[in-house]
């Protein structure tokens, strides 16, 4: 009786570090995001739910045309959609995705990132590595590796085994790296790599930014 009391006492001590812990840690992320943010003279809020808010007077927009997009006008927390565009993917002189079934996620200050459905992917050149990212929105990212005829792009494209709930949608797609690959395409437009290589947007003609990836936008 006494044994199990002691563990009892011990566990509730163990789980009151445990959330001063994470309060401290909490107190700590905010005050460097508030320091970094300073130091960029970037003009900021903060909530605790939604963390930092841009205020929109700091970044120059460009204003979108007919038939264009503003990522400025994406959401946060992203949003998912099916799309029918024609997606390609050329790596090493081959066509390694092929698709009209892929999905996008749209997410303010970035560029689409397209995931493709394995079936249309020559899985064959792909294995899986031992890195890992974690999405607040989207959960855990799996990577994988591309090899083909003897050239390798390391971690080049990530996928959700089991994404956080409202993006079940990307389970098991794959997203690609464009500026690891010779060429992206989406209806034959050739892609540009979002700026960064960190997120892994995809820029095309009818998608306006500034987009978030290179220096200076770290805060946005």
């Amino acid at each position: 009786m006494n044994h199990a009391l002691h563990n009892l006492m011990q566990y509730r001590r163990l789980n009151q570090f445990e959330n001063y812990f994470a309060e401290v840690l909490l107190y700590i992320n905010y005050s460097l995001k508030c320091i970094i943010l300073h130091s960029l003279n970037g003009e900021r809020t903060y909530s605790r739910d939604k963390g930092f808010i841009i205020m929109s007077s700091q970044i120059q927009r460009q204003q979108p045309l007919e038939g264009q997009e503003s990522v400025w006008d994406y959401p946060r927390p992203p949003r998912v959609e099916p799309t029918n565009k024609h997606i390609t993917i050329v790596f090493n002189g081959e066509t390694i995705a092929d698709t009209t079934r892929a999905i996008r996620v749209l997410e303010t200050s970035h560029p689409p990132v397209y995931y493709i459905p394995p079936a249309d992917i020559r899985m064959e050149f792909l294995s899986t590595t031992n890195r890992t990212t974690f999405c607040e929105f989207k959960g855990a990212a799996s990577y994988w590796t591309i090899r083909l005829n003897g050239r390798t792009a390391e971690n080049a494209a990530w996928s959700y085994r089991q994404p956080a709930a409202g993006y079940e949608a990307l389970k098991n797609y794959i997203a690609f790296y464009p500026s690891k690959m010779d060429t992206c395409t989406v209806n034959d437009e050739i892609v540009q790599a979002q700026e960064g290589d960190f997120y892994g947007g995809w820029i095309t003609k009818d998608i306006v930014g500034p987009f978030k990836g290179g220096a200076g936008t770290w805060g946005w």
